[in-house]
Protein backbone atom coordinates (compact mmCIF):
# COMPACT_ATOMS: atom_id res chain seq x y z
CA UNK A 1 0.00 0.00 0.00
CA UNK A 2 1.49 3.38 -1.03
CA UNK A 3 1.60 6.41 1.24
CA UNK A 4 -1.43 8.11 -0.35
CA UNK A 5 -3.54 4.96 -0.05
CA UNK A 6 -2.43 4.47 3.53
CA UNK A 7 -3.40 8.03 4.45
CA UNK A 8 -6.77 7.60 2.78
CA UNK A 9 -7.37 4.36 4.65
CA UNK A 10 -6.41 5.95 7.97
CA UNK A 11 -8.65 8.96 7.31
CA UNK A 12 -11.57 6.72 6.47
CA UNK A 13 -11.06 4.80 9.68
CA UNK A 14 -10.86 8.01 11.68
CA UNK A 15 -14.08 9.34 10.13
CA UNK A 16 -16.02 6.12 10.59
CA UNK A 17 -16.99 6.75 14.24
CA UNK A 18 -18.10 10.28 13.36
CA UNK A 19 -20.16 9.03 10.43
CA UNK A 20 -21.78 6.40 12.63
CA UNK A 21 -22.65 9.10 15.17
CA UNK A 22 -24.20 11.29 12.46
CA UNK A 23 -26.20 8.34 11.12
CA UNK A 24 -27.46 7.65 14.62
CA UNK A 25 -28.61 11.26 14.97
CA UNK A 26 -30.52 11.04 11.70
CA UNK A 27 -32.08 7.79 12.81
CA UNK A 28 -33.15 9.35 16.10
CA UNK A 29 -34.66 12.33 14.26
CA UNK A 30 -36.51 10.00 11.93
CA UNK A 31 -37.87 8.02 14.85
CA UNK A 32 -38.89 11.28 16.52
CA UNK A 33 -40.98 12.27 13.48
CA UNK A 34 -42.96 9.18 12.51
CA UNK A 35 -44.89 9.38 9.25
CA UNK A 36 -48.43 10.60 10.02
CA UNK A 37 -51.34 9.02 8.16
CA UNK A 38 -54.35 11.00 6.97
CA UNK A 39 -57.47 9.95 8.87
CA UNK A 40 -59.97 12.59 7.76
CA UNK A 41 -60.38 15.49 5.34
CA UNK A 42 -62.91 18.15 6.34
CA UNK A 43 -64.15 21.37 4.75
CA UNK A 44 -64.94 24.57 6.64
CA UNK A 45 -66.96 27.23 4.82
CA UNK A 46 -67.45 30.79 6.04
CA UNK A 47 -67.83 34.37 4.81
CA UNK A 48 -66.70 36.73 7.60
CA UNK A 49 -65.97 39.59 5.17
CA UNK A 50 -68.90 38.87 2.85
CA UNK A 51 -66.82 36.70 0.49
CA UNK A 52 -67.07 32.90 0.40
CA UNK A 53 -64.01 31.18 1.86
CA UNK A 54 -63.26 27.45 1.65
CA UNK A 55 -60.79 25.98 4.15
CA UNK A 56 -59.63 22.37 4.10
CA UNK A 57 -58.71 20.70 7.40
CA UNK A 58 -56.70 17.47 7.40
CA UNK A 59 -56.50 15.28 10.51
CA UNK A 60 -53.89 12.61 11.10
CA UNK A 61 -53.45 9.55 13.29
CA UNK A 62 -51.06 11.48 15.54
CA UNK A 63 -52.86 13.06 18.44
CA UNK A 64 -53.26 16.82 17.95
CA UNK A 65 -51.52 16.89 14.57
CA UNK A 66 -53.65 18.52 11.88
CA UNK A 67 -53.37 21.26 9.29
CA UNK A 68 -55.36 23.87 7.37
CA UNK A 69 -55.20 25.03 3.77
CA UNK A 70 -57.03 27.47 1.51
CA UNK A 71 -59.17 26.10 -1.31
CA UNK A 72 -61.17 29.27 -1.88
CA UNK A 73 -62.81 29.73 -5.28
CA UNK A 74 -65.44 32.29 -4.30
CA UNK A 75 -67.32 32.24 -7.57
CA UNK A 76 -67.82 28.42 -7.48
CA UNK A 77 -67.25 27.68 -3.80
CA UNK A 78 -69.76 24.85 -3.45
CA UNK A 79 -68.14 22.93 -6.30
CA UNK A 80 -64.79 22.99 -4.50
CA UNK A 81 -66.49 21.66 -1.37
CA UNK A 82 -67.92 18.77 -3.39
CA UNK A 83 -64.57 18.09 -5.08
CA UNK A 84 -62.84 17.80 -1.71
CA UNK A 85 -65.52 15.79 0.09
CA UNK A 86 -66.60 13.45 -2.71
CA UNK A 87 -63.34 12.90 -4.57
CA UNK A 88 -60.17 13.96 -2.75
CA UNK A 89 -61.17 12.75 0.72
CA UNK A 90 -61.69 9.08 -0.27
CA UNK A 91 -58.53 9.30 -2.38
CA UNK A 92 -56.43 10.60 0.54
CA UNK A 93 -57.58 8.84 3.72
CA UNK A 94 -54.98 6.32 4.83
CA UNK A 95 -52.14 7.89 2.83
CA UNK A 96 -49.00 9.39 4.44
CA UNK A 97 -49.33 13.12 5.13
CA UNK A 98 -45.61 13.80 4.83
CA UNK A 99 -45.24 12.98 1.12
CA UNK A 100 -46.48 16.36 -0.09
CA UNK A 101 -45.15 16.53 -3.65
CA UNK A 102 -46.04 12.88 -4.25
CA UNK A 103 -49.62 13.45 -3.10
CA UNK A 104 -49.89 16.62 -5.19
CA UNK A 105 -48.90 14.75 -8.34
CA UNK A 106 -51.32 11.93 -7.54
CA UNK A 107 -54.24 14.32 -6.93
CA UNK A 108 -53.40 16.31 -10.05
CA UNK A 109 -53.57 13.17 -12.16
CA UNK A 110 -56.55 11.60 -10.41
CA UNK A 111 -59.30 13.27 -12.47
CA UNK A 112 -57.49 12.62 -15.77
CA UNK A 113 -58.62 16.01 -17.16
CA UNK A 114 -56.71 18.66 -15.28
CA UNK A 115 -55.77 22.35 -14.95
CA UNK A 116 -59.31 23.45 -14.11
CA UNK A 117 -60.03 26.00 -11.35
CA UNK A 118 -62.31 23.73 -9.28
CA UNK A 119 -59.82 20.86 -9.10
CA UNK A 120 -56.83 23.18 -8.63
CA UNK A 121 -58.43 24.99 -5.70
CA UNK A 122 -59.46 21.70 -4.10
CA UNK A 123 -55.89 20.40 -4.47
CA UNK A 124 -54.58 23.67 -3.04
CA UNK A 125 -56.63 23.24 0.13
CA UNK A 126 -55.11 19.81 0.66
CA UNK A 127 -51.59 20.88 -0.35
CA UNK A 128 -51.48 23.84 2.02
CA UNK A 129 -52.90 21.74 4.85
CA UNK A 130 -50.11 19.21 4.33
CA UNK A 131 -47.49 21.97 4.54
CA UNK A 132 -49.16 23.20 7.73
CA UNK A 133 -48.94 19.67 9.16
CA UNK A 134 -45.27 19.41 8.20
CA UNK A 135 -44.49 22.72 9.91
CA UNK A 136 -46.43 21.80 13.05
CA UNK A 137 -44.72 18.42 13.20
CA UNK A 138 -41.27 20.00 12.90
CA UNK A 139 -42.11 22.91 15.18
CA UNK A 140 -41.17 25.41 12.45
CA UNK A 141 -42.99 28.02 10.34
CA UNK A 142 -43.40 26.81 6.76
CA UNK A 143 -40.96 29.38 5.36
CA UNK A 144 -38.17 27.67 7.31
CA UNK A 145 -38.95 24.44 5.47
CA UNK A 146 -38.29 26.29 2.18
CA UNK A 147 -34.83 27.45 3.25
CA UNK A 148 -35.51 30.40 5.53
CA UNK A 149 -35.80 34.13 4.98
CA UNK A 150 -34.46 36.05 2.01
CA UNK A 151 -35.74 39.33 3.52
CA UNK A 152 -37.02 40.65 6.84
CA UNK A 153 -40.61 41.42 5.79
CA UNK A 154 -42.88 41.47 2.76
CA UNK A 155 -43.31 44.79 0.95
CA UNK A 156 -46.96 45.34 0.01
CA UNK A 157 -49.11 47.49 -2.20
CA UNK A 158 -52.63 48.61 -1.37
CA UNK A 159 -55.62 49.74 -3.41
CA UNK A 160 -56.73 53.36 -3.83
CA UNK A 161 -59.78 54.35 -5.81
CA UNK A 162 -62.49 56.94 -6.19
CA UNK A 163 -65.34 58.06 -8.41
CA UNK A 164 -63.35 61.21 -9.23
CA UNK A 165 -59.83 62.54 -8.78
CA UNK A 166 -60.37 64.21 -5.37
CA UNK A 167 -61.77 60.95 -3.94
CA UNK A 168 -58.83 59.04 -5.39
CA UNK A 169 -56.33 61.52 -3.92
CA UNK A 170 -57.95 61.20 -0.48
CA UNK A 171 -57.67 57.42 -0.73
CA UNK A 172 -53.99 57.64 -1.68
CA UNK A 173 -53.24 60.02 1.20
CA UNK A 174 -54.86 57.63 3.70
CA UNK A 175 -52.66 54.79 2.49
CA UNK A 176 -49.53 56.92 2.56
CA UNK A 177 -50.34 57.76 6.18
CA UNK A 178 -50.38 54.03 6.93
CA UNK A 179 -46.89 53.62 5.53
CA UNK A 180 -47.58 52.17 2.07
CA UNK A 181 -45.04 53.15 -0.56
CA UNK A 182 -46.62 51.41 -3.57
CA UNK A 183 -50.29 52.01 -4.39
CA UNK A 184 -52.68 50.78 -7.08
CA UNK A 185 -54.67 53.71 -8.49
CA UNK A 186 -58.11 53.37 -10.15
CA UNK A 187 -60.65 56.09 -10.95
CA UNK A 188 -64.28 55.87 -11.98
CA UNK A 189 -65.59 56.56 -15.46
CA UNK A 190 -68.78 58.64 -15.14
CA UNK A 191 -71.81 56.42 -15.58
CA UNK A 192 -69.76 53.28 -16.19
CA UNK A 193 -68.72 50.22 -14.24
CA UNK A 194 -64.97 50.83 -14.20
CA UNK A 195 -62.93 48.27 -12.26
CA UNK A 196 -61.88 49.20 -8.73
CA UNK A 197 -63.97 52.37 -8.52
CA UNK A 198 -67.49 53.76 -8.84
CA UNK A 199 -68.93 55.53 -11.86
CA UNK A 200 -71.13 57.78 -9.74
CA UNK A 201 -74.76 58.61 -10.46
CA UNK A 202 -74.38 59.67 -14.10
CA UNK A 203 -76.69 57.83 -16.53
CA UNK A 204 -75.28 56.57 -19.82
CA UNK A 205 -77.43 55.77 -22.86
CA UNK A 206 -77.44 52.00 -23.49
CA UNK A 207 -79.56 49.27 -25.08
CA UNK A 208 -79.86 47.09 -21.97
CA UNK A 209 -80.40 47.27 -18.22
CA UNK A 210 -77.05 45.93 -16.96
CA UNK A 211 -73.89 47.87 -16.02
CA UNK A 212 -72.11 49.43 -18.98
CA UNK A 213 -68.44 49.82 -19.89
CA UNK A 214 -66.80 51.36 -22.96
CA UNK A 215 -63.07 50.68 -23.39
CA UNK A 216 -62.17 53.95 -25.14
CA UNK A 217 -63.86 56.09 -22.49
CA UNK A 218 -61.99 54.15 -19.82
CA UNK A 219 -58.63 54.54 -21.59
CA UNK A 220 -59.00 58.33 -21.99
CA UNK A 221 -60.07 58.69 -18.35
CA UNK A 222 -57.17 56.59 -17.08
CA UNK A 223 -54.54 58.59 -18.99
CA UNK A 224 -55.90 61.75 -17.36
CA UNK A 225 -55.80 59.96 -14.00
CA UNK A 226 -52.09 59.18 -14.34
CA UNK A 227 -51.37 62.80 -15.28
CA UNK A 228 -53.28 64.03 -12.24
CA UNK A 229 -51.67 61.52 -9.85
CA UNK A 230 -48.15 62.40 -10.98
CA UNK A 231 -48.94 66.12 -10.64
CA UNK A 232 -50.39 65.62 -7.14
CA UNK A 233 -47.86 63.12 -5.72
CA UNK A 234 -44.75 63.52 -7.87
CA UNK A 235 -42.46 60.84 -9.20
CA UNK A 236 -41.53 59.34 -5.81
CA UNK A 237 -44.82 57.47 -5.36
CA UNK A 238 -44.75 54.00 -6.90
CA UNK A 239 -48.04 53.52 -8.75
CA UNK A 240 -49.59 50.61 -10.55
CA UNK A 241 -52.89 50.01 -12.31
CA UNK A 242 -55.17 47.06 -13.13
CA UNK A 243 -56.81 47.05 -16.58
CA UNK A 244 -58.60 43.82 -15.65
CA UNK A 245 -58.52 42.54 -19.27
CA UNK A 246 -61.34 44.89 -20.36
CA UNK A 247 -59.81 46.24 -23.60
CA UNK A 248 -59.07 44.72 -26.99
CA UNK A 249 -55.54 43.45 -27.68
CA UNK A 250 -54.64 46.30 -30.04
CA UNK A 251 -56.00 48.83 -27.53
CA UNK A 252 -53.79 47.16 -24.94
CA UNK A 253 -50.71 47.63 -27.13
CA UNK A 254 -51.49 51.32 -27.63
CA UNK A 255 -52.29 51.88 -23.94
CA UNK A 256 -49.09 50.23 -22.72
CA UNK A 257 -47.12 52.56 -25.02
CA UNK A 258 -49.04 55.65 -23.89
CA UNK A 259 -48.50 55.03 -20.15
CA UNK A 260 -44.76 54.38 -20.52
CA UNK A 261 -44.10 58.07 -19.69
CA UNK A 262 -45.73 57.70 -16.25
CA UNK A 263 -43.14 55.10 -15.11
CA UNK A 264 -45.56 52.63 -13.53
CA UNK A 265 -44.44 50.00 -11.06
CA UNK A 266 -46.44 47.69 -13.30
CA UNK A 267 -49.49 47.55 -15.56
CA UNK A 268 -51.65 44.58 -14.61
CA UNK A 269 -53.82 42.28 -16.75
CA UNK A 270 -53.71 44.49 -19.83
CA UNK A 271 -54.67 41.36 -21.82
CA UNK A 272 -57.00 38.45 -21.15
CA UNK A 273 -55.56 34.91 -20.81
CA UNK A 274 -56.97 34.09 -24.24
CA UNK A 275 -54.83 36.84 -25.81
CA UNK A 276 -51.44 36.33 -24.14
CA UNK A 277 -49.65 35.97 -27.49
CA UNK A 278 -50.09 39.76 -27.85
CA UNK A 279 -47.55 40.28 -25.05
CA UNK A 280 -44.84 39.78 -27.69
CA UNK A 281 -46.09 42.83 -29.59
CA UNK A 282 -46.34 44.94 -26.43
CA UNK A 283 -42.80 44.00 -25.43
CA UNK A 284 -41.53 45.11 -28.84
CA UNK A 285 -43.23 48.51 -28.51
CA UNK A 286 -42.46 49.80 -24.99
CA UNK A 287 -40.75 49.34 -21.63
CA UNK A 288 -43.87 49.54 -19.43
CA UNK A 289 -43.48 46.83 -16.73
CA UNK A 290 -46.17 44.17 -17.15
CA UNK A 291 -47.87 41.90 -14.62
CA UNK A 292 -50.10 38.99 -15.53
CA UNK A 293 -51.49 35.74 -14.19
CA UNK A 294 -54.29 35.96 -11.62
CA UNK A 295 -56.66 34.03 -13.92
CA UNK A 296 -54.11 31.40 -14.91
CA UNK A 297 -54.77 27.72 -14.18
CA UNK A 298 -52.22 25.93 -16.32
CA UNK A 299 -48.44 25.81 -16.85
CA UNK A 300 -49.24 26.28 -20.54
CA UNK A 301 -50.22 29.86 -19.66
CA UNK A 302 -47.41 31.05 -17.42
CA UNK A 303 -44.46 29.08 -18.80
CA UNK A 304 -44.15 30.89 -22.17
CA UNK A 305 -44.59 34.34 -20.62
CA UNK A 306 -41.82 33.66 -18.11
CA UNK A 307 -39.41 31.78 -20.37
CA UNK A 308 -39.68 34.39 -23.14
CA UNK A 309 -39.40 37.25 -20.61
CA UNK A 310 -42.63 38.78 -21.91
CA UNK A 311 -43.78 39.94 -18.46
CA UNK A 312 -42.00 41.39 -15.44
CA UNK A 313 -44.23 40.10 -12.62
CA UNK A 314 -46.11 36.80 -12.36
CA UNK A 315 -49.47 37.39 -10.68
CA UNK A 316 -50.69 33.82 -10.20
CA UNK A 317 -53.46 33.19 -7.67
CA UNK A 318 -51.79 30.52 -5.54
CA UNK A 319 -54.90 28.45 -4.81
CA UNK A 320 -55.96 28.64 -8.47
CA UNK A 321 -52.63 27.13 -9.51
CA UNK A 322 -52.88 24.27 -7.00
CA UNK A 323 -51.20 25.53 -3.83
CA UNK A 324 -47.74 26.13 -2.44
CA UNK A 325 -46.14 23.11 -4.10
CA UNK A 326 -46.54 24.22 -7.75
CA UNK A 327 -46.11 27.92 -6.97
CA UNK A 328 -42.68 27.55 -5.41
CA UNK A 329 -41.71 25.93 -8.73
CA UNK A 330 -43.20 28.90 -10.61
CA UNK A 331 -41.09 31.20 -8.43
CA UNK A 332 -37.97 29.18 -9.19
CA UNK A 333 -38.73 29.33 -12.92
CA UNK A 334 -39.24 33.08 -12.69
CA UNK A 335 -35.90 33.53 -10.95
CA UNK A 336 -34.11 31.87 -13.86
CA UNK A 337 -35.58 34.40 -16.29
CA UNK A 338 -35.65 37.55 -14.18
CA UNK A 339 -39.42 37.57 -13.66
CA UNK A 340 -40.46 38.58 -10.15
CA UNK A 341 -43.42 37.38 -8.09
CA UNK A 342 -46.50 39.45 -7.24
CA UNK A 343 -48.98 36.80 -6.09
CA UNK A 344 -52.67 37.67 -6.26
CA UNK A 345 -53.86 38.64 -2.76
CA UNK A 346 -57.50 39.84 -2.65
CA UNK A 347 -60.14 39.44 0.06
CA UNK A 348 -61.49 36.23 -1.43
CA UNK A 349 -58.54 34.21 -0.17
CA UNK A 350 -58.58 32.83 3.36
CA UNK A 351 -55.77 33.82 5.76
CA UNK A 352 -54.13 30.46 5.00
CA UNK A 353 -53.88 31.46 1.35
CA UNK A 354 -52.37 34.79 2.33
CA UNK A 355 -49.92 32.96 4.60
CA UNK A 356 -48.89 30.79 1.64
CA UNK A 357 -48.32 33.95 -0.43
CA UNK A 358 -46.20 35.48 2.32
CA UNK A 359 -44.22 32.29 2.79
CA UNK A 360 -43.22 32.35 -0.87
CA UNK A 361 -42.52 36.10 -0.61
CA UNK A 362 -40.20 35.76 2.35
CA UNK A 363 -38.37 32.62 1.18
CA UNK A 364 -37.94 33.23 -2.58
CA UNK A 365 -35.17 35.44 -3.92
CA UNK A 366 -37.14 36.83 -6.90
CA UNK A 367 -39.91 38.41 -4.83
CA UNK A 368 -41.28 41.61 -6.32
CA UNK A 369 -44.30 42.94 -4.39
CA UNK A 370 -47.33 41.50 -2.57
CA UNK A 371 -50.92 42.66 -2.98
CA UNK A 372 -52.22 43.64 0.44
CA UNK A 373 -55.44 42.59 2.17
CA UNK A 374 -56.07 44.29 5.49
CA UNK A 375 -57.88 41.70 7.61
CA UNK A 376 -61.06 43.10 9.22
CA UNK A 377 -61.98 42.17 12.78
CA UNK A 378 -64.55 39.59 11.62
CA UNK A 379 -61.85 37.67 9.74
CA UNK A 380 -59.49 37.85 12.72
CA UNK A 381 -62.30 36.51 14.90
CA UNK A 382 -62.67 33.40 12.72
CA UNK A 383 -58.95 32.98 12.03
CA UNK A 384 -56.86 33.75 15.14
CA UNK A 385 -53.25 34.36 14.16
CA UNK A 386 -53.80 36.38 10.97
CA UNK A 387 -50.48 37.85 9.79
CA UNK A 388 -49.84 41.47 10.73
CA UNK A 389 -49.32 44.52 8.51
CA UNK A 390 -47.06 47.27 9.84
CA UNK A 391 -45.95 50.36 7.92
CA UNK A 392 -46.77 48.78 4.57
CA UNK A 393 -45.09 45.43 5.30
CA UNK A 394 -46.53 42.00 5.97
CA UNK A 395 -44.76 40.07 8.74
CA UNK A 396 -44.93 36.29 8.56
CA UNK A 397 -45.93 34.26 11.60
CA UNK A 398 -43.14 32.59 13.54
CA UNK A 399 -45.43 29.93 15.03
CA UNK A 400 -45.23 26.39 13.59
CA UNK A 401 -46.97 25.77 10.26
CA UNK A 402 -48.94 28.78 9.09
CA UNK A 403 -49.38 29.96 12.68
CA UNK A 404 -53.14 30.35 12.15
CA UNK A 405 -56.07 28.49 13.69
CA UNK A 406 -59.81 28.34 12.93
CA UNK A 407 -62.50 29.15 15.46
CA UNK A 408 -65.16 26.91 13.99
CA UNK A 409 -67.88 28.31 16.24
CA UNK A 410 -67.11 31.79 14.98
CA UNK A 411 -66.99 30.52 11.38
CA UNK A 412 -70.58 29.33 11.70
CA UNK A 413 -71.67 32.87 12.57
CA UNK A 414 -70.82 33.95 9.01
CA UNK A 415 -72.45 31.47 6.60
CA UNK A 416 -72.53 31.97 2.85
CA UNK A 417 -74.86 34.77 1.81
CA UNK A 418 -74.15 36.89 4.89
CA UNK A 419 -73.38 40.39 3.66
CA UNK A 420 -72.15 39.21 0.26
CA UNK A 421 -70.97 42.07 -1.89
CA UNK A 422 -72.91 43.60 -4.79
CA UNK A 423 -74.37 41.23 -7.35
CA UNK A 424 -72.55 38.22 -5.95
CA UNK A 425 -75.40 37.32 -3.62
CA UNK A 426 -77.83 37.25 -6.55
CA UNK A 427 -75.40 35.18 -8.61
CA UNK A 428 -74.60 32.58 -5.92
CA UNK A 429 -71.18 34.13 -5.38
CA UNK A 430 -70.37 34.69 -9.06
CA UNK A 431 -69.55 37.83 -11.03
CA UNK A 432 -72.28 39.91 -12.60
CA UNK A 433 -72.36 40.83 -16.29
CA UNK A 434 -70.94 44.05 -17.76
CA UNK A 435 -71.78 45.05 -21.33
CA UNK A 436 -70.90 47.69 -23.89
CA UNK A 437 -73.64 50.15 -24.82
CA UNK A 438 -74.91 47.84 -27.58
CA UNK A 439 -75.11 44.84 -25.22
CA UNK A 440 -71.82 43.05 -26.02
CA UNK A 441 -70.43 41.23 -22.95
CA UNK A 442 -67.12 42.61 -21.64
CA UNK A 443 -64.51 40.26 -20.18
CA UNK A 444 -63.64 41.20 -16.63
Amino acid sequence: MNRRSLLSFMAAGALAPRQLAADEQVAKATRALPSPKITDVQVITTAPDGLRLVVVKILTDQDGLYGYGCGTFTQRAELVVAAVEKYLKPFLVGRPADRIDDLWQAMYDSSYWRNGPVLNNAISGVDQALWDIKGRQCGLPVYQLLGGKCREAVDCYAHAGGADFPQLFDSVHRLLAKGFRTIRVQVGVPGMAAYGSSGGDVQVEKLHTEPVFEPEAYLHRTIKMFEAVRKEFGDELEILHDVHERVTPIQAVRFAKEVERFRLFFLEDVLSPEDIQWFRMIRQQCTTPLAMGELFNSPHEWTPLISERLIDYIRVHVTQAGGLTPCRKIAALGEMFGVKTAWHGPGDISPFGHAANMTLDIACYNFGIQECYQFPDTVKEVFPGCPEIKNGYYYVNEAPGWGIEVDESAAKKYPYGTGERGTRQRNNGGWGVIRRRDGTVIKQ
